[in-house]
């Protein structure tokens, strides 16, 4: 591949969705394309480099975008986020609301539903802690194919074995051949939208509990401030910002601090605006 091509593969992502990629990532380019490769008819990543910049081509470009973006994910991925979010945020987020105040969680990047459905079932398993307050979960992510999955709530053994407590599967999966299908009442607490995190959030709403985990890694720093400062102007003061285990905002931002004792959890700075 040559400078010039690997060049305008590296700034179609990084424009459309912040991902930065260095010249060690060739082999990614040439495996994960290569089935547009072939479906296009196209010798070469060259001649498709070239063709994401005749007219009409918005579609292909997508494609290449989406096909570039890591789609890692599963059930109570690293789990202690999650035992935070249940032991800890959750119960001081609703004491801090009056009765009946909706909590509203963002799973972002959400790829193909698991970290929004683990969200989900915890606060299934929280009813009469909640005690009939509104909820809503928003999952959001670039990936079309992947948001199709995620609503459709079908899983393969394998996935199902990767964090999902068996208790959880036996309560809220259903067999389906080969496969396992989430309940309805799980489904029905998280709505799924497509958004790209270089966008405006306020299209989202204000957020109590936002999951951004895994995805900060791949933007270089000016990306990352401006993604977690957006983040931050949706949020409470007493919110909670749950990272993945190789992200901080130490340095990318002042918008969040660390909340005390633990790891990988920020809580918004709340600046004063002048008068």
């Amino acid at each position: 591949m040559t400078p010039a091509t690997f060049s305008a593969f590296a700034a179609l992502l990084k424009s459309r969705s912040g991902l930065v990629i260095g010249p060690d990532k060739t082999y990614l380019l040439e495996t994960r394309l290569a089935p547009l490769l072939k479906r296009e008819k196209l010798p070469d990543l060259a001649a498709l480099a070239d063709a994401i910049n005749k007219p009409g081509a918005d579609a292909l470009a997508r494609e290449i975008t989406e096909a570039m973006t890591t789609n890692e994910s599963f059930f109570f991925r690293d789990d202690k986020p999650f035992i935070h979010f249940r032991t800890h945020a959750l119960p001081r987020l609703l004491a801090a609301r009056p009765a009946g105040t909706p909590l509203r969680l963002w799973s972002a990047a959400a790829s193909s539903g698991q970290e929004a459905y683990s969200l989900a079932m915890i606060l299934a398993d929280s009813k009469a802690m909640l005690g009939g307050r509104p909820v809503e979960i928003i999952g959001t992510d670039i990936a079309r194919d992947q948001l199709n999955r995620a609503r459709d709530g079908l899983y393969t053994q394998f996935e199902v074995q990767r964090g999902l407590p068996v208790q959880m599967l036996v309560k809220y999966f259903r067999k389906e051949d080969a496969n396992w299908r989430i309940s309805e009442s799980i489904r029905s607490m998280v709505r799924f939208k497509e958004f790209n995190l270089l966008n405006d959030p306020r299209v989202l709403g204000r957020f109590d509990v936002v999951f951004c985990r895994n995805v900060l890694i791949y933007f270089d720093p000016s990306t990352k401030n401006r993604v977690l400062n957006g983040i931050a102007a949706q949020m409470p003061a007493d919110g909670a910002l749950y990272l993945g285990g190789a992200e901080t905002v130490l340095g990318i931002t002042d918008r969040f601090a660390p909340m005390p004792g633990e790891r990988g959890v920020y809580t918004p700075i709340k600046t004063r605006v002048a008068a």
